[in-house]
């Protein structure tokens, strides 16, 4: 049989990996997918660059719709990134007929549900596998292996640069600005590390693991946002004697009025698994009815980890390329005619509907009656509290020429409220004029 035809738009390092993996392990892939697959066409705007790393035999163009205007071609990759010109390539190569396979995030969970209908009208597939943790087949344990399953939950350490500057953070004591610049001169952050470390790519990945697992239409615009750049050494050295770690991670849970759809750093028990997942690694928790709680480790970037997931949607797209359109596995794991009823039923919940426990830390003046007024508040908005500790702060306060004004850190875990509750103890004791610093609230998840 002919072998499919596959065309490659963008050859950086993915790309790169992506021909080489294939080249590679040719054999076993064609035994795999029943055919041949071959990439055929390259388009990138460094020709010679590109043609240096493809070698002979393989068409290499400046132009990314003369890939798509090939009639050749069978299978458009899209690895250019954005929400540009990503976009409208993507969705002409649908409009050409073209399946896709992609690993742009950003692109599915803005724009993922206009790109899947257009896809569903013309019959073609959109493949994502990449876009979610990596080399981590994720999207297909979610979308397939777990399909007998109400989900409950997910919680994933989803983007390694943050995992690696929170795992230096705790292991040699340092600020988040510190290990940043180390981690941006080891290669592991970007020069503008903004969507990283203020959350927005795993907001991304989040998204889209959220509509797979409760059949809802991608919905990046509702999701709760908050990364780790206010993060300090001593809540890390405090989390960790609480018996706790902090890691950033993208949750997504199911509740009788909606589905919580949020990232943020949490406090997580360090007895759990993925409280050990350390440096640039990224890990996904998934709680269904009957499977219970399962966990998928592995690298979530890079060059040939990520090119295992773009082939392995090149199989599946070669598998299913003649099987008819309504019998092939949907691309967000239910039925379309299905979105309608799941969202008038399950809508996304604002963060101040969303339920969780919490860690406090307040810098206080080390005098009497404060814990009494701190205790008061919480207590007065219905929170109940788990624990309360004291540590000696690190320095003392007061004005220059004043005499010093001794402090000390007190740390609060609380039960479950919601977090409008919260916001509103929060508002109150920040007021105390006993309450020396802004208070820091971290977030805590059990992961039970």
């Amino acid at each position: 049989m002919k072998p499919i035809q596959v065309g490659l738009l963008g050859i950086g390092v993915v790309g790169a990996g992506t021909f080489n993996v294939l080249k590679r392990n040719q054999e076993e892939i064609q035994r795999r997918a029943g055919r041949g697959i071959e990439i055929t066409m390259v388009a990138d705007l460094d020709v010679a660059r590109a043609q240096s790393i493809v070698g002979e035999g393989v068409t290499v163009v400046n132009d990314a719709r003369a890939i798509i205007a090939n009639p050749d071609i069978d299978i458009v990759i899209e690895l250019i990134g954005g929400y540009g010109i990503a976009k409208t390539l993507v969705m002409e190569a649908i409009a050409a007929g073209k399946h896709v396979v992609t690993a742009n995030k950003a692109l599915l969970a803005v724009h993922g549900t206009e790109i899947f209908a257009a896809a569903s009208a013309k019959g073609v597939m959109v493949a994502f596998e990449a876009a979610v943790a990596g080399g981590i087949p994720i999207i297909k344990a979610l979308r397939e292996g777990l399909t007998a399953n109400r989900i409950q939950w997910i919680a994933g350490i989803i983007n390694g640069t943050t995992n690696f500057i929170l795992s230096e953070m705790r292991d040699k004591g340092l600020d988040f600005c510190v290990v940043l610049k180390e981690a941006q001169r080891l290669g592991y952050a970007e020069t503008d590390p903004t969507f990283d470390i203020q959350g927005v790519d795993a907001a991304h990945k989040a998204t889209i693991m959220s509509a797979i697992a409760f059949g809802i239409p991608v919905q990046f615009d509702k999701a709760y946002v908050e990364g780790i750049t206010q993060l300090g050494a001593g809540d890390i050295k405090y989390a960790e004697q609480l018996g706790y770690r902090i890691k950033l991670l993208g949750i997504t849970k199911r509740r009788p009025e909606g589905i919580e759809l949020r990232v943020h750093p949490c406090l997580i028990p360090a007895k759990r698994l993925i409280a050990n997942v350390e440096g640039a690694m990224n890990a996904v928790m998934v709680q269904g009815d009957a499977v219970g709680t399962t966990l998928y480790y592995g690298k979530g970037a890079g060059a040939e980890p990520t090119a295992s997931a773009v082939i392995a949607d090149l199989v599946d797209i070669t598998r299913l390329h003649t099987v008819d359109a309504a019998n092939r596995v949907p691309h967000l794991a239910f039925q379309p005619h299905t979105f309608d009823k799941a969202m008038g039923n399950l809508p996304v919940l604002p963060m101040g509907d969303v339920v969780t426990s919490y860690y406090l830390r307040l810098r206080v003046a080390d005098e009497a009656g404060v814990l009494a007024k701190v205790t008061g508040i919480l207590a007065a908005v219905n929170i109940s509290i788990d624990a309360v500790l004291q540590r000696e702060a690190d320095e003392v306060g007061g004005e220059p020429g004043a005499a010093a004004v001794p402090q000390t850190d007190l740390i609060i875990l609380t039960h479950d409220c919601t977090e409008s509750k919260m916001n509103e103890a929060l508002a109150m004791m920040q007021s105390l004029p006993t309450v020396l610093q802004p208070i820091v609230r971290i977030r805590k998840e059990e992961l039970a």
